[in-house]
C-alpha cells in the first residue's frame, strides 16, 4: 500500500431497478467472494423486492431500499454512500441486467489493490449481439469525453463495470452536489463521473470485460428523453472543460514528460 493511502477493503455495488431475477443471480454467485456486497434497491416493483429480499439472505449481503427511482446514477450515489459508511476503500459497481462477465469480479478487484489510487475500468468487448445504435452512442460519447478532458486516456466511459476509489468518489460527488447543476442521476452518471475524476486527478485504467446482449433484455435506456439528458450532461462538462483548460493542459505536459522519462 502507498504512503497516505487507506487500507485497501473491498466490496461489490449492485443497483437494481426491477432487474431481480438476474440481480438474484449475481448476487449468489458473487457471494463466494466473500466480500460485502451493497444491493441498491431502486424503487424497484414487488416481484423485484421479492428477489432482493432472497439475495439478501446471502451472506455479507446489505440491501438498501430507495423509496423512489431515482437512476442508475442516483443508485450508485446511495450505495457509495453506504459503503463509505461501511469503511470500505473500494467498490466495484456490476450492473444487476446480468450483460457483464462476472467471472472478471475477482481479477478487477485485485487490479484495483495494485493501483488503489486509479479507478478500474472495463472496456467492453461485444459479440454480434451488440445494437448498432448502442455503438454509435457509445463512439460519440466516447468523443466527447476526449474533448472533455484533452485526452485519449478514457477509452470508454459507458461500461459500467469498474472499481471505484470510494473517498474520492465522494469527495467529487459532494463537492457538484452543491453547484447549481449537481452531477446526473440517470445515464449521464457513468461518463460525468469518469471526467470528473480525471479532472480530480484520478486516472483511468482499463481491462477487457465481455458484454453480452440479451433479445429478452430488460432496458431502462430512453432513446430520446436519455439522448437529451446526455447531451446536456456533456454540455456542461465541455464548459466545465474550458474553465479548467489551463489546468488541463498543464496535467498533459506534465503526463508526457513522465511517459518519456523527462
Amino acid at each position: 500500500m502507498k504512503p497516505g493511502l487507506t487500507p485497501f477493503r473491498a466490496g461489490l455495488l449492485i443497483p437494481v431497478y426491477n432487474h431481480g431475477k438476474t440481480a438474484f443471480s449475481i448476487t449468489g454467485t458473487l457471494s463466494s467472494l466473500g466480500l460485502p456486497i451493497i444491493l441498491v434497491d431502486d424503487g424497484s416493483g414487488s416481484e423485484t423486492k421479492a428477489y432482493l429480499e432472497k439475495a439478501a439472505a446471502f451472506p455479507g449481503v446489505v440491501l438498501l431500499t430507495l423509496e423512489k427511482n431515482t437512476g442508475k446514477g442516483g443508485a450508485v450515489m446511495a450505495g457509495m454512500e453506504k459503503a463509505g459508511l461501511m469503511g470500505l476503500s473500494h467498490v466495484l459497481q456490476i450492473d444487476a441486467d446480468g450483460q457483464h462477465d462476472i467471472a472478471k469480479a475477482a481479477f478487477f478487484l485485485e487490479e484495483s489493490r495494485k493501483a488503489p489510487e486509479r479507478i478500474i475500468c472495463g472496456f467492453p468487448q461485444y459479440s454480434g449481439d451488440a445494437p448498432g445504435s448502442r455503438l454509435a452512442g457509445r463512439k460519440i460519447s466516447n468523443f466527447w469525453a476526449a474533448v472533455e478532458t484533452l485526452s485519449g486516456e478514457l477509452n470508454d466511459v459507458l461500461c459500467g463495470f469498474r472499481v471505484y476509489p470510494v473517498l474520492k468518489s465522494l469527495e467529487v460527488i459532494k463537492k457538484n452536489a452543491r453547484r447549481l447543476f449537481p452531477m446526473d442521476t440517470r445515464m449521464g452518471f457513468d461518463p460525468e463521473i469518469l471526467v470528473r475524476l480525471y479532472w480530480a486527478g484520478v486516472r483511468p485504467l482499463y481491462f477487457p470485460v465481455r458484454v453480452r446482449y440479451f433479445p429478452d433484455g430488460i432496458s431502462h435506456f430512453h432513446m430520446v428523453k436519455d439522448n437529451i439528458r446526455l447531451s446536456l450532461m456533456f454540455t456542461r462538462l465541455f464548459f466545465g472543460m474550458v474553465l479548467r483548460f489551463p489546468v488541463l493542459i498543464w496535467f498533459r505536459v506534465k503526463y508526457s514528460k513522465r511517459q518519456k522519462g523527462m
